[in-house]
């Protein structure tokens, strides 16, 4: 949905990665399920946009004409218009083991290229043509960490990004419709906190060698290279992410606007918090141990030293060590939650503040709530049912950023 906010105007929605959905059938029932109900909910008046996620599979499927031309009239027909899209997990994102291969094909395979060029011809086609709207699409951070110590796999991960943000730019040449993507930085990634977001694409895309092939890529003069880049590539700040990396929220947006770097996507999530790992922490963080997703852990001692921990099986070998220390996991949890139990947080906090800080100055005009681990989550989170946690979620989000 379109907010007036003080810093004015925005786009709210949630991600679609909610819902199971692999194939395009199953994602399309999914979401003739669920969108009109949660339309109804929050703003059954007026337009709401949607953060649309589809697999390779699904994106495959969908640009078939007749397919997305069925989908294009029934958004028409719903009130409903998509302006981002998640393409982050390429391929199955419920029901079995995700866990580190949800970075798989990462940003050094055709796969992701062929992929992400797939999604933005289908985001130009389904974007409304409304004057100042437009399109984003969040993606890995180039690769999982243990895979970019390898310093050989950078220059395949430059070169991908280049040409996908040259195609991005013979798009908007072609249709009118401009589309950002936005790398989402996070824990146990190549890209793990927006500093090292920025340091990437400061040294890696926008140096002058870089920008003299991405001229080449996008048939531009060469001055008008890094403007076209900075347009079409730039982060997806997600407030989980951020949180369980402890970032000073303040530091990173200062860093993003002073480097002058975009972000296309602010996608709105709290982590789970252990105010003061004890005793308990084990049985109490047990409960959210799904097998299906990566949790992982930062731990910071009360002098600021922080370990990483890749997920929670390796934090909890840790926990004598521990004692007395904050964790954060990586584990998304309903963003109007604050206390989970006894003895579990949530960051809900540290996104609340961002949220007043979009509020006095826009980060992003394109704000997504992300809560993708709903039918994971212990039961207690989830008694309400789906449709209206989302829908608490997007009006939770509202009232703060409208007032």
């Amino acid at each position: 949905m379109q907010l007036s906010t003080p810093a004015g105007p925005v786009h709210l929605t949630y991600c679609t990665n909610i819902h199971r959905g692999e194939s395009w059938a199953e994602t399309e029932a999914a979401l003739r399920t669920h969108l009109p109900v949660v339309k109804a909910k929050v703003c059954p008046q007026a337009p709401m946009g949607v953060g649309l996620r589809l697999s390779a599979r699904a994106a495959e499927e969908l640009a078939e004409p007749e397919k997305l031309e069925a989908f294009r009239a029934w958004l028409a027909a719903e009130g409903l218009y998509v302006f981002t899209i998640n393409g982050f997990p390429y391929g199955t994102f419920h029901g079995s083991r995700v866990k580190e291969q949800v970075y798989q094909p990462d940003w050094t395979r055709p796969e992701r290229v062929a992929y992400t060029r797939r999604l933005a011809e289908l985001l130009a086609a389904l974007l409304p043509d409304e004057p100042g709207l437009e399109g984003s699409i969040s993606t890995v951070p180039g690769t999982f960490r243990p895979l970019g110590a390898d310093l050989r796999v950078i220059p395949a991960i430059v070169a991908n990004l280049q040409r996908v943000a040259a195609d991005l730019v013979a798009i908007e040449r072609r249709t009118g419709k401009r589309i950002a993507l936005a790398l989402e930085p996070e824990p146990h990634c190549l890209l793990e906190t927006t500093e090292e977001a920025v340091s990437f694409l400061e040294r890696r895309l926008f140096a002058e060698r870089a920008l003299a092939v991405f001229a080449r890529e996008a048939d531009l003069p060469f001055a008008e290279a890094e403007p076209a880049l900075r347009r079409h590539l730039g982060i997806c700040l997600d407030a989980c992410h951020a949180a369980v990396e402890f970032e000073d929220l303040e530091a990173s947006l200062e860093r993003l606007r002073a480097a002058g770097i975009a972000v296309p996507k602010l996608q709105l999530s709290a982590a789970l918090e252990v105010p003061r790992v004890g005793p308990d922490t084990m049985a109490q963080l047990t409960r959210f141990d799904d097998g299906v997703y990566l949790h992982q852990v930062v731990e910071r001692a009360p002098d600021g030293v922080r370990r990483h921990f890749l997920d929670l099986d390796r934090a909890f070998a840790e926990l004598a060590s521990a004692q007395g220390r904050t964790w954060r996991v990586h584990c998304h949890v309903p963003i109007f939650v604050d206390r989970i139990g006894d003895g579990l947080a949530s960051t809900r906090p540290s996104l609340e503040r961002l949220l007043m800080l979009q509020r006095e100055r826009p980060i992003s005009r394109h704000l997504e709530v992300e809560t993708y681990t709903f039918e994971v989550l212990p039961e207690e989170l989830r008694a309400s049912g789906m449709d209206e946690a989302i829908a608490r979620e997007l009006l939770w989000a509202r009232e703060r950023l409208v007032g």
